[in-house]
């Protein structure tokens, strides 16, 4: 059973006590004046130099953290890619062996010579000025033998190939060791070829070498072509090796017989690639043939985008007989 009330009427009542608890609000015409001024010009003028001051510092800090970023990958990539071809280099020279044969009419071991006439060597200022740099460019033969036959092998930069500049070939002939006879491998046509352009059969390593050169050293650790620079020279006790004029401070030399150097020092300049990107995009025949076209002037300004790498290689089949 529901039970319904009905309500006839209310009346909220509010203790005297609590009346003096309210707080009273006293409200107050606004201030505020439509018209009044905010900023002075000169208030907004100093302003904005500070925040452009602050944008130039900022973008000064990004821009140098940028260059860093660039220059620790652009050395990175030169570090890479020349140490590949350094080892590479490394392990033919390692191999050298010589063929015993008859001097100038037998096999030749091994040989290095300069001023190749597709070449043209780089000189490079070096700051503050009054010295410069002369870049060489060799070209280089290595005979090999392992027991399964010999092999020659050849490297050669070209100045300007395919639009490659400073580039870097390696041929070997014959391409797997055989019985081929070992005087034949260098007067065969085919290193003929490469020595006259290395294109010509030779594959591709490196761009921007735009210093290659190789040295040779006795037992004693002395330079062999040293005090030996007239050609037709004969330096080692069996008369198997000569030596051609100095070119730019280096000596161009062959072996034969039993003639090998003891050690060898491998020398290589690479040019950074940004550089060598840039002046890809040089004409190379205005306003004038090399050395004086636009390319060469602009490479020879980048002394300090030039990697130096050194090695020396220890000859292990020298026959120690060829210098007694």
């Amino acid at each position: 059973m529901r039970i319904k009330l009905q309500v006839a009427g209310c009346r909220l009542q509010v203790s005297r006590r609590n009346r003096a608890a309210r707080k009273t609000f006293n409200l107050q015409p606004s201030t505020f004046n439509p018209e009044a001024p905010g900023f002075s010009l000169v208030e907004i003028l100093v302003v904005v130099s500070l925040m452009s001051l602050i944008v130039l510092a900022l973008m000064a800090v990004f821009s140098s953290t940028q260059r860093a970023f660039r220059a620790a990958v652009t050395q990175t990539d030169v570090l890479e890619g020349s140490r590949a071809t350094m080892e590479l280099m490394a392990s033919d020279l390692r191999s050298l062996t010589p063929s015993y044969g008859r001097a100038y009419y037998g096999a030749v071991n091994f040989m290095v010579t300069n001023n190749a006439s597709y070449s043209q060597p780089l000189v490079q200022p070096l700051p503050p000025g009054g010295v410069s740099r002369s870049n060489l460019l060799q070209q280089v033969f290595i005979l090999n033998h392992q027991n399964n036959g010999w092999w020659g092998v050849g490297y050669a930069v070209t100045t300007n190939s395919s639009g490659n500049l400073y580039s870097l070939y390696r041929l070997q002939y014959p391409p797997a060791p055989g019985t081929t006879d070992p005087a034949t491998i260098f007067t065969n046509q085919v290193f003929q070829n490469f020595f006259l352009d290395p294109t010509n059969g030779g594959s591709h390593l490196l761009d921007g070498v735009v210093h290659f050169v190789i040295r040779a050293y006795d037992p004693t650790g002395t330079w062999i072509p040293y005090g030996f620079v007239n050609a037709q020279t004969n330096f080692l006790k069996q008369t198997w090796f000569f030596t051609y004029p100095l070119v730019g401070g280096e000596a161009g030399f062959a072996m034969y017989s039993n003639d090998v150097p003891a050690s060898l020092e491998l020398e290589l300049g690479v040019l950074e690639d940004r550089a060598l990107a840039r002046a890809r995009l040089l004409p190379n025949d205005v306003p004038a043939p090399p050395p004086n076209d636009r390319r060469t002037l602009y490479l020879q300004g980048l002394s300090g985008n030039v990697h130096l790498f050194r090695q020396r290689v220890t000859i292990s089949n020298v026959d120690p007989s060829a210098y007694q």
